[in-house]
């Protein structure tokens, strides 16, 4: 039994110096607690770096999920009671949990090259971007087999396109939305919202569809809705829509106008095994496992040199190829710092009404 253990230690170490992991890393944690938005982002965040860094160092992985609650977080770093080691967080909330002290400076000696990623994945001091995604229009190709909708403009026109519409329960992204449906601009958006009347004028908009509208929570049910017939089209995280094709569901995304940020990973402040799940980052920040992880969920990776290695039938579903660039927004993360807080009260007093 003796050898069979040595031989196995030798194995994995040889494993792990292929993967740049390091010689340390045979001494690693039994195991790491990483929380992710569940749903095929975790399906592909298992396959892409969860098994495979099991089999390349032994550290069990345990794979959680939550809806980006922040406060979560804040407890248990308040409490010294923190059982998360790695979080999925998105750029507002990482920039505000960076302010508020609860996540790890980042260690870039161990992550990687900067200069390997695209620079938004790289500038905040607390976290790793993990993937590009886009918030953008959706519909059932079945339901429109002459007249599909164009743009955000279509969406509001219920008499053109009969039906219920979806859209997420939340301020993020949905006031970005009403605004282009009212003629603005994707580049003068931010510009416009940074006004009292230009929120004004986003919530006028929303009142006029509000009928129309069921909301979604999870990045799943747009996708869902939208095969059950519950609605005629809706906004969606772009890469859930694309899994929901390779099932064989014919969902179609209408990129004019979508809203595309980064996902971050983060490790709260104070957390057993930060050494261990830096080490982690670092594996799922590699060309090879952003391979992976692009190829079973159309997010655009991170790591510059992951983009020649993905096979070129995933790149069009991606928020990074050019075309679907082309009239998309970035989400503005300082605006929603300095707004989110009022502007998410304001639309669930909005939506209570």
């Amino acid at each position: 039994m003796k050898k069979i253990t040595i031989k196995a230690a030798v194995l994995r170490t040889a494993a792990m110096a292929c993967l740049g992991l390091g010689m340390s890393g045979v001494y690693a944690a039994d195991s790491l607690t990483l929380v992710s938005f569940g749903g095929d982002n975790k399906t592909a965040q298992e396959k892409a770096y969860y098994g495979p860094y099991e089999k390349a160092t032994g550290t069990k992985i345990t794979a959680a999920e939550y809806n980006g609650e922040q406060a979560k977080i804040k407890a248990m770093v308040d409490t010294n009671s923190v059982s998360w080691d790695a979080v999925e967080v998105e750029s507002p909330e990482l920039v505000r949990g960076c302010e508020e002290g609860l996540f790890e400076p980042i260690d870039w000696g161990v992550i990687g090259n900067k200069a390997d990623f695209i620079e938004a994945a790289t500038d905040k001091d607390c976290g790793v971007g993990m993937f590009v995604w886009s918030v953008a229009l959706s519909y059932n190709a079945d339901k429109f087999k002459d007249n599909a909708p164009k743009s955000w403009a279509d969406f509001w026109d219920v008499k053109k396109y009969p039906g219920k519409r979806g859209l997420r329960k939340g301020a993020k992204y949905t006031l970005e939305i009403a605004l282009m449906a009212d003629g603005v601009p994707p580049k003068e958006v931010y510009k416009v919202l940074a006004t009292p009347e230009g929120v004004d004028r986003a919530f006028a908009k929303l009142d006029q569809l509000k009928p129309n509208i069921q909301w979604w929570e999870s990045g799943a049910q747009p996708a869902q809705y939208l095969v059950s017939g519950d609605v005629v089209m809706t906004s969606a995280y772009n890469g859930r829509i694309s899994q929901a094709t390779r099932e064989g569901k014919n969902l179609k995304v209408v990129w004019d106008g979508s809203v595309y940020d980064l996902d971050y990973w983060a490790i709260p402040k104070g957390g057993a095994n930060k050494a261990e799940t830096m080490k982690f980052i670092a594996f799922a920040s590699k060309p090879e496992t952003q391979k992976v992880y692009a190829e079973n969920i159309a997010y655009g990776a991170v790591n510059k040199k992951a983009i020649d290695l993905i096979d070129k039938k995933y790149l069009a579903d991606m928020p990074t190829a050019p075309d679907n660039e082309k009239n998309a927004i970035a989400l503005d993360v300082n605006f929603w710092i300095d707004n989110g807080v009022s502007l998410e009260q304001r639309y669930n007093a909005w939506v209570a009404k």
